[in-house]
Protein backbone atom coordinates (compact mmCIF):
# COMPACT_ATOMS: atom_id res chain seq x y z
CA UNK A 1 0.00 0.00 0.00
CA UNK A 2 2.16 2.66 -1.35
CA UNK A 3 0.81 6.44 -0.97
CA UNK A 4 2.28 10.24 -0.67
CA UNK A 5 1.77 11.27 2.86
CA UNK A 6 -0.14 14.28 3.57
CA UNK A 7 1.45 17.31 5.17
CA UNK A 8 -1.00 18.49 8.03
CA UNK A 9 -0.94 22.01 6.96
CA UNK A 10 -2.62 25.12 9.54
CA UNK A 11 -5.48 25.31 6.81
CA UNK A 12 -6.16 21.47 6.55
CA UNK A 13 -6.34 21.76 10.22
CA UNK A 14 -8.72 24.54 10.29
CA UNK A 15 -11.21 23.16 7.52
CA UNK A 16 -10.87 19.85 9.71
CA UNK A 17 -12.04 21.70 12.95
CA UNK A 18 -14.79 23.77 10.65
CA UNK A 19 -16.51 20.77 8.57
CA UNK A 20 -15.34 18.31 11.14
CA UNK A 21 -17.68 20.02 13.62
CA UNK A 22 -20.79 18.72 11.01
CA UNK A 23 -19.19 16.00 9.56
CA UNK A 24 -16.97 14.46 11.67
CA UNK A 25 -18.36 15.14 15.26
CA UNK A 26 -21.99 14.07 14.20
CA UNK A 27 -19.89 11.17 12.07
CA UNK A 28 -21.25 11.47 8.65
CA UNK A 29 -18.82 10.15 6.26
CA UNK A 30 -19.21 6.77 4.17
CA UNK A 31 -22.18 4.91 4.53
CA UNK A 32 -21.76 1.49 6.00
CA UNK A 33 -20.95 0.65 2.29
CA UNK A 34 -18.27 1.65 1.16
CA UNK A 35 -18.48 -1.37 -0.67
CA UNK A 36 -16.02 -2.99 -2.76
CA UNK A 37 -14.95 -0.15 -5.54
CA UNK A 38 -16.45 2.91 -3.52
CA UNK A 39 -13.91 5.11 -2.29
CA UNK A 40 -13.39 6.60 0.80
CA UNK A 41 -11.12 9.35 -0.03
CA UNK A 42 -13.74 12.53 -0.58
CA UNK A 43 -14.61 14.50 2.33
CA UNK A 44 -18.54 14.60 3.13
CA UNK A 45 -20.15 16.99 4.39
CA UNK A 46 -23.25 16.12 7.14
CA UNK A 47 -26.03 16.79 4.36
CA UNK A 48 -24.40 15.18 2.05
CA UNK A 49 -23.54 11.88 3.66
CA UNK A 50 -27.21 11.76 4.54
CA UNK A 51 -27.98 11.57 0.67
CA UNK A 52 -25.56 9.32 -0.04
CA UNK A 53 -26.26 7.25 -3.45
CA UNK A 54 -23.12 4.61 -2.02
CA UNK A 55 -25.10 3.32 0.91
CA UNK A 56 -25.98 -0.16 2.13
CA UNK A 57 -28.73 -1.99 0.68
CA UNK A 58 -32.18 -0.10 2.56
CA UNK A 59 -29.84 2.20 4.54
CA UNK A 60 -30.76 5.46 4.05
CA UNK A 61 -28.49 7.64 5.79
CA UNK A 62 -24.78 7.28 5.90
CA UNK A 63 -24.27 9.37 9.49
CA UNK A 64 -22.62 7.08 11.56
CA UNK A 65 -23.06 7.75 15.26
CA UNK A 66 -24.74 5.35 17.90
CA UNK A 67 -27.13 7.25 19.58
CA UNK A 68 -28.94 5.35 22.42
CA UNK A 69 -31.96 5.68 24.13
CA UNK A 70 -32.85 8.60 27.09
CA UNK A 71 -35.74 9.76 29.45
CA UNK A 72 -38.50 11.32 28.18
CA UNK A 73 -36.89 14.93 29.26
CA UNK A 74 -34.20 14.53 28.04
CA UNK A 75 -35.43 16.44 24.80
CA UNK A 76 -36.76 19.29 26.41
CA UNK A 77 -35.87 22.51 26.30
CA UNK A 78 -31.91 23.55 26.64
CA UNK A 79 -30.77 24.88 29.39
CA UNK A 80 -29.57 28.02 27.69
CA UNK A 81 -29.90 29.34 24.52
CA UNK A 82 -27.93 27.09 21.99
CA UNK A 83 -26.75 24.48 24.04
CA UNK A 84 -27.80 21.03 22.51
CA UNK A 85 -28.29 18.02 25.50
CA UNK A 86 -27.96 14.36 25.33
CA UNK A 87 -30.20 12.38 27.23
CA UNK A 88 -29.11 11.81 30.67
CA UNK A 89 -27.99 7.99 31.69
CA UNK A 90 -30.70 6.03 33.00
CA UNK A 91 -28.41 3.54 35.69
CA UNK A 92 -27.57 4.36 39.60
CA UNK A 93 -23.89 5.04 39.27
CA UNK A 94 -22.65 8.70 38.04
CA UNK A 95 -20.29 8.47 35.32
CA UNK A 96 -16.31 9.39 35.02
CA UNK A 97 -14.39 9.65 32.11
CA UNK A 98 -10.41 10.16 30.55
CA UNK A 99 -8.94 10.24 27.22
CA UNK A 100 -6.53 8.12 26.65
CA UNK A 101 -3.60 8.39 24.25
CA UNK A 102 -2.29 4.95 22.95
CA UNK A 103 0.70 3.74 20.57
CA UNK A 104 1.40 0.44 19.07
CA UNK A 105 5.07 0.67 18.40
CA UNK A 106 4.64 -3.00 16.84
CA UNK A 107 2.52 -1.89 13.94
CA UNK A 108 2.60 0.54 11.44
CA UNK A 109 -0.18 2.87 10.68
CA UNK A 110 -2.09 1.31 7.23
CA UNK A 111 -2.74 4.71 5.76
CA UNK A 112 0.12 6.65 7.00
CA UNK A 113 3.88 5.05 6.27
CA UNK A 114 6.62 5.15 8.30
CA UNK A 115 4.37 6.30 10.95
CA UNK A 116 3.32 3.99 14.46
CA UNK A 117 -0.33 3.29 14.83
CA UNK A 118 -1.37 5.63 17.09
CA UNK A 119 -5.11 5.70 18.67
CA UNK A 120 -7.15 7.90 20.70
CA UNK A 121 -9.53 6.71 23.13
CA UNK A 122 -12.09 7.41 26.31
CA UNK A 123 -13.04 5.02 28.75
CA UNK A 124 -15.87 5.55 30.52
CA UNK A 125 -16.49 4.54 33.58
CA UNK A 126 -19.29 4.24 36.91
CA UNK A 127 -17.65 7.07 39.20
CA UNK A 128 -18.14 8.30 42.53
CA UNK A 129 -17.43 12.21 43.97
CA UNK A 130 -18.16 13.39 40.34
CA UNK A 131 -19.79 16.67 42.05
CA UNK A 132 -15.66 17.30 42.29
CA UNK A 133 -14.88 17.28 39.16
CA UNK A 134 -15.61 18.89 35.94
CA UNK A 135 -18.33 17.51 33.28
CA UNK A 136 -16.24 16.43 30.39
CA UNK A 137 -17.59 17.87 26.46
CA UNK A 138 -17.31 15.46 23.70
CA UNK A 139 -14.07 15.10 22.95
CA UNK A 140 -14.18 16.54 19.38
CA UNK A 141 -12.27 19.86 17.68
CA UNK A 142 -15.10 22.14 17.92
CA UNK A 143 -17.64 22.69 20.42
CA UNK A 144 -19.42 25.15 18.68
CA UNK A 145 -21.69 25.15 15.24
CA UNK A 146 -22.78 27.68 13.12
CA UNK A 147 -25.40 29.73 14.39
CA UNK A 148 -23.45 29.75 17.55
CA UNK A 149 -25.16 26.48 18.19
CA UNK A 150 -22.97 24.80 21.67
CA UNK A 151 -22.49 20.86 21.08
CA UNK A 152 -23.61 19.07 24.25
CA UNK A 153 -22.01 18.74 27.59
CA UNK A 154 -21.89 14.66 28.64
CA UNK A 155 -22.81 13.27 31.89
CA UNK A 156 -19.32 11.76 32.50
CA UNK A 157 -16.93 13.76 35.11
CA UNK A 158 -12.85 13.84 34.04
CA UNK A 159 -10.78 12.06 35.71
CA UNK A 160 -13.36 11.46 38.68
CA UNK A 161 -12.53 7.97 41.06
CA UNK A 162 -13.82 4.70 39.67
CA UNK A 163 -16.93 4.28 42.07
CA UNK A 164 -16.35 0.63 44.49
CA UNK A 165 -19.15 -0.45 44.73
CA UNK A 166 -19.18 -1.39 41.32
CA UNK A 167 -16.76 -4.27 41.74
CA UNK A 168 -14.91 -5.46 38.55
CA UNK A 169 -16.42 -4.06 35.77
CA UNK A 170 -17.05 -5.70 32.55
CA UNK A 171 -15.55 -3.93 29.13
CA UNK A 172 -17.28 -2.70 26.41
CA UNK A 173 -15.94 -1.49 23.41
CA UNK A 174 -17.36 0.56 21.03
CA UNK A 175 -16.51 1.18 17.02
CA UNK A 176 -18.04 4.38 15.39
CA UNK A 177 -19.43 4.58 11.91
CA UNK A 178 -17.58 5.86 8.83
CA UNK A 179 -16.08 8.97 9.40
CA UNK A 180 -17.22 9.12 13.14
CA UNK A 181 -15.50 9.88 15.73
CA UNK A 182 -15.65 8.51 19.06
CA UNK A 183 -18.07 10.79 20.58
CA UNK A 184 -21.08 9.74 17.95
CA UNK A 185 -22.77 7.15 20.19
CA UNK A 186 -22.11 9.19 23.96
CA UNK A 187 -26.11 9.01 24.87
CA UNK A 188 -25.61 5.29 24.73
CA UNK A 189 -21.99 5.10 25.63
CA UNK A 190 -22.74 7.04 28.92
CA UNK A 191 -25.71 4.95 29.97
CA UNK A 192 -24.18 1.61 30.14
CA UNK A 193 -21.47 3.34 31.82
CA UNK A 194 -23.67 4.09 34.63
CA UNK A 195 -24.82 0.59 34.30
CA UNK A 196 -22.01 -0.84 35.60
CA UNK A 197 -19.58 -1.28 32.61
CA UNK A 198 -16.39 0.30 31.55
CA UNK A 199 -17.07 1.56 27.98
CA UNK A 200 -14.34 2.19 25.50
CA UNK A 201 -14.85 4.12 22.38
CA UNK A 202 -11.97 4.62 19.58
CA UNK A 203 -11.35 6.70 17.56
CA UNK A 204 -9.65 4.80 14.34
CA UNK A 205 -6.55 7.13 13.41
CA UNK A 206 -6.83 8.58 9.33
CA UNK A 207 -10.37 6.42 9.04
CA UNK A 208 -12.04 8.93 11.33
CA UNK A 209 -12.53 12.36 9.76
CA UNK A 210 -10.62 14.27 12.79
CA UNK A 211 -8.72 13.03 16.12
CA UNK A 212 -7.39 15.29 18.24
CA UNK A 213 -4.24 14.07 20.14
CA UNK A 214 -2.47 15.75 23.39
CA UNK A 215 -0.81 19.33 21.91
CA UNK A 216 -3.16 20.01 19.70
CA UNK A 217 -2.31 18.20 16.70
CA UNK A 218 -4.79 16.74 13.90
CA UNK A 219 -4.68 13.62 12.58
CA UNK A 220 -7.02 13.83 9.80
CA UNK A 221 -7.97 11.31 6.93
CA UNK A 222 -5.57 9.97 5.12
CA UNK A 223 -7.65 7.02 3.09
CA UNK A 224 -6.57 6.62 -0.83
CA UNK A 225 -9.36 6.37 -3.13
CA UNK A 226 -10.71 3.30 -3.89
CA UNK A 227 -10.22 2.70 -0.37
CA UNK A 228 -12.41 -0.86 0.33
CA UNK A 229 -14.95 -1.15 3.40
CA UNK A 230 -13.54 -4.51 4.35
CA UNK A 231 -9.69 -3.02 4.68
CA UNK A 232 -11.43 -0.68 6.82
CA UNK A 233 -12.72 -3.57 8.98
CA UNK A 234 -9.60 -5.69 8.65
CA UNK A 235 -7.86 -2.07 10.53
CA UNK A 236 -10.15 -1.77 12.74
CA UNK A 237 -9.94 -5.12 14.34
CA UNK A 238 -6.49 -4.65 14.74
CA UNK A 239 -7.18 -1.82 16.72
CA UNK A 240 -9.33 -3.16 18.94
CA UNK A 241 -7.19 -6.09 19.51
CA UNK A 242 -4.34 -3.77 20.29
CA UNK A 243 -7.19 -1.76 23.07
CA UNK A 244 -7.86 -4.90 24.98
CA UNK A 245 -4.12 -5.54 25.12
CA UNK A 246 -3.59 -2.34 26.76
CA UNK A 247 -6.78 -2.79 29.18
CA UNK A 248 -4.71 -5.93 29.94
CA UNK A 249 -1.81 -3.31 30.89
CA UNK A 250 -3.97 -1.57 33.15
CA UNK A 251 -5.16 -4.24 34.95
CA UNK A 252 -1.44 -5.46 35.33
CA UNK A 253 -0.59 -1.60 37.47
CA UNK A 254 1.05 -0.43 34.09
CA UNK A 255 -0.43 3.36 32.56
CA UNK A 256 0.17 2.81 29.08
CA UNK A 257 -0.73 6.32 27.83
CA UNK A 258 1.87 7.74 26.14
CA UNK A 259 2.27 11.12 27.51
CA UNK A 260 1.26 8.64 31.02
CA UNK A 261 -1.62 10.79 32.22
CA UNK A 262 -2.80 10.40 35.74
CA UNK A 263 -5.48 7.40 35.48
CA UNK A 264 -8.64 7.56 37.37
CA UNK A 265 -7.96 6.16 41.22
CA UNK A 266 -9.37 2.58 41.01
CA UNK A 267 -9.48 2.32 37.38
CA UNK A 268 -6.55 -0.65 37.96
CA UNK A 269 -8.31 -2.19 40.48
CA UNK A 270 -11.40 -1.64 38.42
CA UNK A 271 -10.74 -3.35 34.77
CA UNK A 272 -11.18 -6.73 34.16
CA UNK A 273 -10.81 -8.50 30.41
CA UNK A 274 -12.65 -11.60 31.27
CA UNK A 275 -15.33 -10.38 30.42
CA UNK A 276 -16.09 -8.27 26.95
CA UNK A 277 -18.46 -7.31 24.79
CA UNK A 278 -17.97 -5.02 21.90
CA UNK A 279 -20.58 -2.85 19.64
CA UNK A 280 -20.94 -0.29 17.04
CA UNK A 281 -22.72 1.65 14.16
CA UNK A 282 -23.05 1.55 10.72
CA UNK A 283 -19.52 0.61 9.80
CA UNK A 284 -18.56 0.06 13.34
CA UNK A 285 -21.10 -2.68 13.78
CA UNK A 286 -20.33 -4.17 10.38
CA UNK A 287 -16.90 -4.37 12.08
CA UNK A 288 -17.70 -6.40 15.66
CA UNK A 289 -17.71 -9.96 13.67
CA UNK A 290 -14.25 -9.23 12.37
CA UNK A 291 -12.72 -8.46 15.81
CA UNK A 292 -14.15 -11.11 17.61
CA UNK A 293 -12.31 -13.61 14.52
CA UNK A 294 -9.68 -11.66 15.58
CA UNK A 295 -9.85 -11.58 19.02
CA UNK A 296 -11.46 -14.65 21.44
CA UNK A 297 -11.79 -12.18 24.25
CA UNK A 298 -14.67 -10.53 22.83
CA UNK A 299 -17.27 -12.62 24.22
CA UNK A 300 -20.59 -11.06 22.65
CA UNK A 301 -20.91 -8.72 20.33
CA UNK A 302 -23.76 -6.05 19.02
CA UNK A 303 -24.08 -4.79 15.66
CA UNK A 304 -26.71 -1.48 15.08
CA UNK A 305 -27.13 -1.36 11.73
CA UNK A 306 -24.21 -1.94 9.65
CA UNK A 307 -23.47 -3.50 6.91
CA UNK A 308 -20.49 -6.39 6.73
CA UNK A 309 -17.54 -6.64 4.27
CA UNK A 310 -14.71 -9.23 4.30
CA UNK A 311 -14.07 -12.65 5.30
CA UNK A 312 -15.67 -11.97 8.46
CA UNK A 313 -19.26 -12.55 6.91
CA UNK A 314 -18.15 -16.03 5.80
CA UNK A 315 -16.68 -17.11 8.87
CA UNK A 316 -18.27 -19.14 11.59
CA UNK A 317 -19.01 -17.42 15.19
CA UNK A 318 -19.78 -19.12 17.92
CA UNK A 319 -20.56 -16.62 20.37
CA UNK A 320 -23.37 -14.41 21.07
CA UNK A 321 -24.31 -11.68 18.87
CA UNK A 322 -27.08 -9.24 18.28
CA UNK A 323 -28.15 -7.55 15.16
CA UNK A 324 -30.30 -4.46 15.36
CA UNK A 325 -32.14 -2.76 12.39
CA UNK A 326 -33.66 -0.07 11.03
CA UNK A 327 -36.68 -0.23 9.51
CA UNK A 328 -35.93 -1.22 5.97
CA UNK A 329 -32.46 -2.84 6.86
CA UNK A 330 -32.56 -6.56 7.28
CA UNK A 331 -31.53 -10.11 5.92
CA UNK A 332 -33.80 -9.61 3.07
CA UNK A 333 -31.99 -6.40 1.97
CA UNK A 334 -28.30 -6.98 3.15
CA UNK A 335 -26.53 -10.69 1.78
CA UNK A 336 -23.94 -9.77 3.97
CA UNK A 337 -26.48 -10.08 7.48
CA UNK A 338 -28.03 -13.10 5.34
CA UNK A 339 -24.73 -14.80 5.26
CA UNK A 340 -23.28 -13.85 8.55
CA UNK A 341 -26.65 -15.43 10.34
CA UNK A 342 -25.98 -18.76 8.69
CA UNK A 343 -22.37 -18.78 10.22
CA UNK A 344 -23.87 -17.83 13.68
CA UNK A 345 -23.55 -20.64 16.10
CA UNK A 346 -23.69 -18.96 19.25
CA UNK A 347 -26.87 -17.59 20.44
CA UNK A 348 -28.03 -15.19 17.63
CA UNK A 349 -30.61 -12.32 17.77
CA UNK A 350 -32.03 -10.07 14.68
CA UNK A 351 -34.13 -7.31 15.94
CA UNK A 352 -35.55 -4.50 13.82
CA UNK A 353 -36.70 -1.39 15.09
CA UNK A 354 -39.70 0.03 13.43
CA UNK A 355 -40.19 3.80 12.28
CA UNK A 356 -36.69 4.12 12.22
CA UNK A 357 -33.62 5.44 10.01
CA UNK A 358 -29.99 4.65 10.35
CA UNK A 359 -29.34 7.47 12.06
CA UNK A 360 -31.79 6.43 14.65
CA UNK A 361 -28.80 4.56 16.51
CA UNK A 362 -26.34 7.41 16.58
CA UNK A 363 -26.23 10.68 18.28
CA UNK A 364 -28.30 12.40 15.73
CA UNK A 365 -31.17 10.86 16.35
CA UNK A 366 -31.55 13.45 19.31
CA UNK A 367 -29.01 16.21 17.92
CA UNK A 368 -31.17 16.66 14.76
CA UNK A 369 -34.46 17.69 16.05
CA UNK A 370 -32.87 19.98 18.42
CA UNK A 371 -31.37 22.30 15.86
CA UNK A 372 -31.81 20.96 12.13
CA UNK A 373 -30.74 24.26 10.48
CA UNK A 374 -26.92 24.04 12.53
CA UNK A 375 -26.72 20.67 11.08
CA UNK A 376 -28.28 22.32 7.43
CA UNK A 377 -30.77 19.11 7.89
CA UNK A 378 -34.32 20.20 5.60
CA UNK A 379 -37.31 18.12 7.66
CA UNK A 380 -37.33 15.82 4.26
CA UNK A 381 -33.78 14.20 4.60
CA UNK A 382 -34.51 14.24 8.17
CA UNK A 383 -36.92 12.01 8.09
CA UNK A 384 -34.82 10.05 5.91
CA UNK A 385 -32.22 9.72 8.27
CA UNK A 386 -34.23 9.49 11.18
CA UNK A 387 -37.82 7.83 10.33
CA UNK A 388 -40.79 8.50 12.08
CA UNK A 389 -39.85 7.29 15.69
CA UNK A 390 -39.70 9.71 18.25
CA UNK A 391 -36.43 10.36 19.05
CA UNK A 392 -36.99 9.66 23.17
CA UNK A 393 -38.47 6.27 22.24
CA UNK A 394 -35.98 5.19 20.42
CA UNK A 395 -33.34 6.16 22.48
CA UNK A 396 -34.84 4.19 25.36
CA UNK A 397 -35.67 1.02 23.23
CA UNK A 398 -32.53 0.73 21.99
CA UNK A 399 -30.61 1.49 26.03
CA UNK A 400 -33.06 -1.27 26.95
CA UNK A 401 -32.18 -4.00 24.54
CA UNK A 402 -28.54 -3.76 24.57
CA UNK A 403 -27.77 -3.29 28.46
CA UNK A 404 -30.06 -6.44 28.46
CA UNK A 405 -27.85 -8.32 25.86
CA UNK A 406 -24.66 -7.31 27.79
CA UNK A 407 -26.21 -7.85 30.72
CA UNK A 408 -27.31 -11.68 30.07
CA UNK A 409 -23.76 -12.71 28.30
CA UNK A 410 -21.09 -10.73 30.34
CA UNK A 411 -23.20 -10.90 33.69
CA UNK A 412 -25.15 -13.68 33.49
CA UNK A 413 -28.29 -12.02 34.25
CA UNK A 414 -30.79 -13.70 32.19
CA UNK A 415 -33.95 -11.38 31.14
CA UNK A 416 -37.17 -12.65 29.18
CA UNK A 417 -37.12 -9.65 26.91
CA UNK A 418 -34.66 -11.79 24.65
CA UNK A 419 -36.82 -14.56 24.46
CA UNK A 420 -39.36 -12.91 22.00
CA UNK A 421 -41.74 -9.84 21.71
CA UNK A 422 -42.84 -7.57 24.12
CA UNK A 423 -46.21 -5.93 24.70
CA UNK A 424 -43.66 -2.71 26.68
CA UNK A 425 -41.88 -2.52 22.98
CA UNK A 426 -43.93 -3.24 20.59
CA UNK A 427 -41.44 -1.05 18.42
CA UNK A 428 -39.21 -4.29 17.91
CA UNK A 429 -39.49 -7.32 15.60
CA UNK A 430 -37.76 -10.29 16.34
CA UNK A 431 -36.80 -11.49 12.81
CA UNK A 432 -36.42 -15.27 13.00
Amino acid sequence: MKHARRRHSPLRARVAGTTGALAVILGAGVAPAVAAGKSTGTPMTAAAALDDPAQAPGQAAALDAAQPPGRAAALDAAPAPGQLTLPAPTGRHGVGTVDLHLRDAKRADPWVPGQQRELMVSLWYPATHTSRYPAAQLPVSQQVLPGGVTLPTTAGHTGAPVGRKAGKLPVLLYSPGGRGNRATGTALVQDLASRGYLVVTIDHTHDTGDVVFPGGRHEVSMLPPGSKSRDLIDVRAADTHFVINQLAEIARGHNPDVEHKPLPHGLTQAVSTKHIGMFGASLGGGSVAAAMHEDSRIDAGVNLDGQLFGSSVHQRLDRPYMLFSSEHHNRNSDRSWARLWENLHGERLDLKLRGSGHNSFVDNQVLFPQAPGAFGITPEVMQQALGTIDPNRSIEVQRTYVAAFFDKHLRHRNSDLLDGPSRHYPEVDFIR
